[in-house]
């Protein structure tokens, strides 16, 4: 038998990851306060869990102006996207393995 825990990314261990990036992988950006409100959590919570996923470029940040007002959007990177997608692959063996 495989160890397919070792695959599994430790990135997105965290429930709160595991839903910004799943959120990211359906929609080509997702907002600050759309991702707060989906994942139920803190301006604070979301912050640093955004943060470790950029400085793992999984994620990019986009600040623009919309009116007076700064609209942060956030975007899956390719490298992101990739990752993401080894996690699920090797859950999904897991998951199969126990069948």
């Amino acid at each position: 038998m495989k160890n397919f825990i070792d695959r599994l990314n430790k990135a997105f261990e965290n429930r709160i990851r595991l839903g910004i990036m799943s959120a990211l992988m359906v929609n080509a950006s997702v907002d600050f306060l759309t991702l707060k409100e989906l994942l139920n959590v803190t301006d604070g919570n979301l912050a640093s869990h955004i943060t470790a996923l950029e400085k793992l470029e999984y994620i990019a940040v986009k600040k623009e102006f919309v009116g007076k007002k700064t609209k942060t959007t956030y975007v899956a990177t390719k490298l992101g996207k990739m990752e993401f997608n080894h996690h699920l692959k090797a859950l999904e063996e897991m998951i199969r393995q126990s069948e």
